[in-house]
């Protein structure tokens, strides 16, 4: 069977999500199963360039997995013609001047999210890439989740009738790193450096809004910063300046109102670390990242409000099961084959930098209305 090479310079690669997810869960189990079959029968055999600022790091990931090429050097990466693609999962603050290097290189382009700190320069780069005739696409990881791919399965199937509302809980108790390491890293809980959990997550809820909902219309949001002092990876004590929870309200299109609270500082009492109910006029469901729970409306109980006598009720139990009814790969994987299916054959992609722009437009937004304490509407890019 015929194959064919692609050269993906990834960058910040040494990061726990660049190295676990895109290499190792992605790009390395595509190599596995013996390429990407493509359309004309030939398999597409991704060739990684590892690319970040530790030479030593960056030598021990290749030696770990039989990879012979990285560098320290974006530019050389970047000059090389059998790299076609350029993949970014550095820090916000590093992603920028990279993509933009990327662009002018006429790279195709695949990044993390966010993909700029700030709404102007991610509207700038979108047109930038337009402009340049490059494909460009942002990691939604969230959609390809097996919980949320099922719960939109509902949703085109019209299992919930009018929808009315959606609620979602995520989070999980990161340690401040004095007496625990931190299972998050410390540039995540610095201002300067772009972190704080608004920045982070709201492009999240915004693409899955956006996408098995409708459009964001409005957000009203609180955002706080609940732990003040933490100890980097050093154990270093330093001042966190980023917001490490956001409380946001969400106005979508249609009528329905989301309610999605994000926290580092809650400790988990649910299924699953993130959560969402959605409640209709027909039907509820419960989705998490794997699974998802339904109840109709023929076998909704009717609960009787009284605090004086125990509850007697499982409400758990009164739950159906959503079977998988396919096989759900690693949701990263998914989107990579989807994207560099775009790229060589120019597959129907929709997850691009404008999309990327807008949930850098909820964020801004978000963090707006928690300054001034109001509702802020949306307007198209």
């Amino acid at each position: 069977m015929a194959r064919r090479t692609i050269g993906i310079a990834l960058n910040g690669v040494t990061g726990r999500m660049g190295y676990r997810q895109h290499l190792v869960r992605s790009l390395l189990a595509i190599r596995e199963q013996g390429g990407l079959p493509l359309r004309d029968g030939t398999r597409l055999w991704p060739e990684p360039v590892l690319v970040g600022r530790s030479e030593a790091k960056l030598r021990e990931i290749a030696d770990r997995h039989g990879l012979t090429d990285w560098t320290t050097d974006l530019t050389a990466a970047l000059a090389r013609p059998d790299v076609e693609v350029y993949f970014d999962s550095q820090v916000t603050a590093q992603r920028e001047k990279a993509l933009r290097a990327a662009i002018d290189a006429g790279k195709h382009i695949y990044t993390e999210k966010p993909i700029a700190e700030d709404l102007a320069t991610a509207v700038d780069m979108a047109r930038l890439a337009d402009a340049a005739g490059i494909k460009h696409g942002v990691v939604q990881d969230k959609l390809f989740l097996p919980g949320l791919r099922k719960l939109a399965r509902l949703v085109e199937g019209g299992f919930f009738g009018r929808i009315l509302s959606v609620r979602g809980e995520f989070g999980y108790w990161v340690f401040e790193g004095d007496w625990q390491a931190a299972q998050r890293p410390s540039w995540n809980y610095r201002a300067a450096d772009g972190g704080g959990i608004t920045v982070d997550m709201f492009p999240h809820w915004h693409y899955v809004l956006e996408q098995i909902f409708g459009t964001v219309k409005a957000v009203t949001a609180h955002v706080t910063n609940h732990i003040d002092r933490r100890w980097d990876e050093a154990g270093v004590g330093y001042d966190a300046t980023a917001d490490d929870a956001a409380y946001g309200i969400f106005e979508i299109e249609g009528g329905i109102v989301a309610q999605i609270n994000s926290s580092w500082a809650v400790r988990v009492y649910r299924d699953e670390l993130v959560e969402f109910q959605v409640d209709g006029t027909e039907g509820s469901a419960v989705a998490g990242l794997r699974n998802c729970r339904v109840q109709h409306r023929a076998t909704t109980p009717k609960p009787v409000w009284n605090p004086d006598l125990p509850a007697t009720e499982d409400f758990r139990s009164q739950w159906q099961v959503v079977p998988d009814n396919e096989e759900f790969d690693n949701g990263f994987k998914a989107q990579w084959e989807l994207f560099l299916r775009h790229v060589v054959e120019d597959a129907p992609y929709t997850w691009d930098l404008w999309a990327g722009a807008r949930g850098v437009q909820l964020a801004e937004l978000g963090l707006r209305s928690a300054r001034e304490g109001r509702r802020m509407e949306i307007p198209e890019l």
